[in-house]
Formats: C-alpha cells, structure tokens, sequence
C-alpha cells in the first residue's frame, strides 16, 4: 500500500488541473540508479496501465504503481514538502535503509 497526505493530494490535484488532466494520476515508480542504488521516478498519466496497483488518496487523488516498484514501495507514505529550502515529493520509505541528500534515491 502507498499513503498518500494530504498535502501530497492537494499538489497532485493542482498539478493535474495545470495540465488538463482532470481524470489523471500520479505514476510512482522506483528504477536502478540514482547515488544510493535506486531513484524514484514519477509521471503524469491519463489513465493506469492494466496491471498497475491504483491508490487512493484524500480527495480523490490517484496513484499508481506498477507490481515491480511496489515491492520497495509498499508501506510508503507519499507526502509533499513546502518548507523554503526544498520543495517537491517525499518518501517515507520503511525499505529505505539509507537515502542520499537530494532525497532522490536510496538503497535497501
């Protein structure tokens, strides 16, 4: 399962409004790469793809994972930091045993 705040939902929502994408979601992947071993990635897509595990979030937000990157994601939560120094997605993921600076990536 991977959460989604509320602040993650709000952004999301905004996001896909600004892209005209109303019936749209967030696609959350994980791929080899990045400083730690494995980044995060993300798209914006219309629709998910047929074997993809679709989240629901506070307002209605949506998240899909495909089954390959779940099995890092689950048990995550996917939060959205509006502090001055940094601005974007976070992870709080209970596999990552160690994440680089930038938040980006992380090994397991």
């Amino acid at each position: 399962m991977v959460e989604v705040t509320e602040n993650a939902a709000a952004q999301i929502h905004k996001l896909l409004e600004k892209k005209a994408m109303p019936d749209g979601g967030l696609r959350v992947g994980v791929k080899a790469g990045g400083c730690s071993g494995f980044e995060y990635v993300f798209e914006w897509e219309a629709a998910p793809k047929d074997n993809d595990v679709v989240f629901n979030g506070p307002m209605g937000a949506r998240v899909w994972v495909d089954p390959r990157s779940l099995k890092l994601l689950d048990g995550t939560t996917l939060d959205y930091d509006t502090s001055l120094l940094s601005r974007g997605f976070v992870f709080q993921n209970p596999h990552a045993k160690a994440t680089c600076g930038c938040g980006t990536s992380f090994s397991v």
